[in-house]
């Protein structure tokens, strides 16, 4: 059976993403031999938010904006309360709006054996909370950023337990165990 994995590159002091998002610093960062040729492959279809996205978009064709450097293709989709209004071309991500468990299926269906990847803070921060995602696989960025979007937090959050599954350079891989 197919698995929920959230895969994130995070600074030394736990942060996602920079001040207002910024995710530049990110594409800075080499990717870790021994994620991406383990993921990838294992990878049947993505399902990020609309920002995540946005990002992905722009820095298409500066070698940072596909999956896994464009060593990957298959089913993408974005959940977003804001779609595209014009039609994008064939091959485009399909947007769904709407729950969170809907969309988790619909891609999961989508990603048939494969594990379904899941990217972009605010989608992750719901699959965490309605207890949709199986492992979290994290690249340790070596640098520190100060500020920006936490790995996981903030008023209301809940505790989550993780089970340590390997820890490889600067890679941790955790089963997710619950709320």
């Amino acid at each position: 059976m197919s698995r929920v994995l959230w895969h994130v590159t995070m600074s030394v002091d736990g942060f996602i993403a920079g001040p207002e998002h910024g995710m530049d610093w990110v594409f800075e960062q080499p990717a870790p031999p021994e994620a991406s040729s383990d993921v990838a492959p294992r990878v049947g279809a993505i399902l990020s938010g609309r920002h995540t996205y946005d990002v992905g978009q722009r820095d298409v064709g500066k070698g940072s904006g596909e999956a896994f450097e464009g060593a990957w293709s298959g089913p993408e989709f974005v959940l977003t309360t804001h779609p595209p209004a014009e039609p994008l071309p064939a091959g485009s991500p399909t947007f769904l709006s709407g729950d969170i468990g809907a969309a988790v299926a619909t891609a999961r269906a989508a990603a048939g054996d494969g594990d379904l990847l899941v990217l972009g803070a605010d989608v992750v921060l719901q699959c965490v909370e309605a207890g949709l995602v199986d492992e979290l696989l994290v690249h340790i960025a070596p640098l520190l950023l100060g500020d920006g979007v936490r790995l996981y937090g903030g008023p209301g959050r809940g505790r989550v337990d993780l089970e340590l599954v390997e820890a490889t350079g600067t890679v941790l891989r955790y089963r997710v165990l619950g709320t």
